[in-house]
């Protein structure tokens, strides 16, 4: 499988000749790379809440994350996808590996976006959404352009305290608490439950449709804050083979993230 990133093309002999738009493309990845932070190993662990816990029965976790979610004002995501391919474009020629960004209320988002294009290339994209303005990298000319049509992914509906996640904890069903375990050093409440189709589908920027789906949740224990939540989900018409497993982490619940329009920015006519 072919890669491009930035790591790569800076690793090739100084003798080879590199196309502009590709390094264009790279500049750009960059750029949101540095916008996103950048490290992906933050776990919040200086930030932990302390002070009584939650009650460990499942009504009251449930209760307590659902306010908290709901009041949550800024928060960074990393959303891996495993399994069957998830298509971004109604074209089904791009697919989603991963998505890394940050998000703040009402609804400002920016994103990191790894692909599969084709099947065979690897690549990234700059998402970014501000209010109803949507805005995507050209992958061969590294401007952001108004999302094309066709397209259909929106990075600030990966994190919606107000309309996902907070009805999304509230209606959860058959839920379960599994026990207190380590994550990253810290304490959390692991939960199962059912989500509504719903939620479901505006926690995950609409990559999942339909379909009500069993959840494993980890919880700030004091809280109530989500910090990671692993699933799996069935692929549109296809049978149980094809499934999707998916992993959510939410961190940096509360850090100034400063959310603009691309500078960059062209109307995709050229």
């Amino acid at each position: 499988m072919t890669r491009i990133a930035a790591t790569d093309i800076t690793d090739q002999q100084p003798t080879r000749r590199r196309p502009a738009p590709l390094l264009a493309a790279v500049s750009v990845v960059a750029l949101v790379v540095a916008a996103c932070g950048g490290d992906s190993s933050s776990s919040g662990a200086s930030d932990e809440a302390t002070g009584p816990t939650i009650p460990t029965d499942p009504a009251s976790i449930i209760a307590a994350s659902s306010t908290a979610m709901g009041d949550v004002q800024s928060v960074a995501f990393e959303l891996a996808r495993d399994g069957a391919p998830v298509y971004i474009d109604s074209f089904e020629s791009i697919s989603l590996n991963t998505a890394t960004g940050q998000f703040t209320v009402p609804r400002s988002a920016r994103a990191l976006l790894e692909v599969e294009v084709n099947g065979s290339l690897t690549t990234e994209l700059g998402a970014i959404a501000l209010d109803d303005e949507i805005w995507l990298s050209n992958p061969v000319t590294g401007d952001f352009e108004t999302l094309p049509p066709g397209y259909d992914i929106d990075p600030s509906l990966f994190f919606d305290p107000e309309n996902g996640w907070k009805p999304l904890m509230a209606n959860l069903t058959d839920v379960s608490f599994v026990g207190t375990e380590q994550i990253d050093g810290n304490d959390r409440y692991h939960i199962t439950g059912t989500a509504p189709a719903e939620q479901v589908a505006i926690i995950t920027a609409r990559l999942v449709r339909n379909q009500d789906v069993d959840i494993d949740f980890w919880i700030q224990p004091v809280s109530g804050l989500v910090t990671r939540a692993e699933f799996s989900t069935a692929t549109p018409g296809a049978d149980d083979t094809d499934a999707i497993d998916w992993t959510l982490r939410l961190f940096d619940y509360g850090a100034d993230f400063d959310i603009s329009p691309p500078a960059n920015l062209t109307d995709g006519s050229s």
